[in-house]
């Protein structure tokens, strides 16, 4: 095959892989809500974190940004992570019916939403995103996952609904509600894997990099041994060659 064909199927290859990057970006500009460690699980505690995009055209900005927590689910605490910049408020309601959760506990007010305001010069530019972390339990039991309708404020007053539900057929709707999927509940687990996803994440990350670290530095030193191995048959070899060139010579 020419190198000309081998340009161009590289040229090719570089372009769809560019064109399925932007696809990606495209499909994934919205609200979204995130768990980067263990599932959460049905009456156990999550760890998520919403994913905002701002998608205004200069000068506009993301000025705000609200999660409402649905009153039925029950969810009794929420705790948010500092955001440089923002503030973070927690709304509770108190609930026409007391919900009784499996442990035998009455939840009589629950979390009803959560707001982050953007202080002066920290809103979120065209293009930048932010993250916003919380915690919150416990969760409900009679549902396969958790939706959190979002509302998203710009400078100009705008003000950006992310609240369709996903339909069974999994098509994705214009302005679809963040939804976080929950994990049957383990057998004698009171309280859910969850309650502490934040630091299981950071110690399963820590663990990967080290386990990488450790797997690239085996596979390099077994590389160098290799190499040094091939240096040491090189040598023997030209030595013995050289040897025999001169035998040969000294007989002749």
């Amino acid at each position: 095959m020419s190198q000309h064909v081998f340009k161009r199927a590289g040229f090719l290859a570089a372009t769809v892989g560019v064109a399925g990057l932007l696809g990606a970006g495209v499909a994934s500009a919205h609200v979204t809500a995130n768990v980067y460690g263990p599932q959460p699980t049905k009456g156990g505690y999550a760890a998520v974190v919403f994913r905002v995009p701002s998608e205004e055209k200069d000068p506009i900005t993301t000025t705000k940004v609200a999660v409402d927590f649905k009153a039925d689910y029950g969810i009794g605490s929420v705790r948010t992570k500092p955001v440089p910049g923002w503030t973070a408020q927690v709304t509770k309601s108190k609930l026409p019916t007391p919900i009784t959760k499996d442990n035998g506990t009455q939840i009589t007010e629950a979390v009803t939403a959560v707001t982050w305001t953007a202080q002066p010069g920290s809103e979120l530019k065209a293009t930048d995103y932010q993250e916003f972390s919380v915690s919150f339990g416990p969760l409900p039991t009679n549902v396969d996952q958790v939706e959190f309708p979002a509302h998203q404020t710009y400078s100009d007053g705008k003000v950006v609904d992310w609240n369709q539900p996903t339909p069974a057929n999994g098509e994705e709707p214009e302005h679809p509600a963040p939804a976080v999927k929950l994990a049957a509940k383990a057998e004698g687990d009171e309280h859910g894997m969850a309650a502490n996803t934040a630091a299981t994440t950071g110690e399963h990350t820590e663990a990967a990099s080290a386990t990488s670290d450790s797997t690239a530095r085996w596979l390099g030193g077994a590389g160098l041994l290799v190499g040094a191995i091939g240096l040491g048959v090189g040598a023997g070899a030209t030595i013995r060659a050289r040897k025999a060139t001169a035998k040969s010579g000294g007989n002749s």
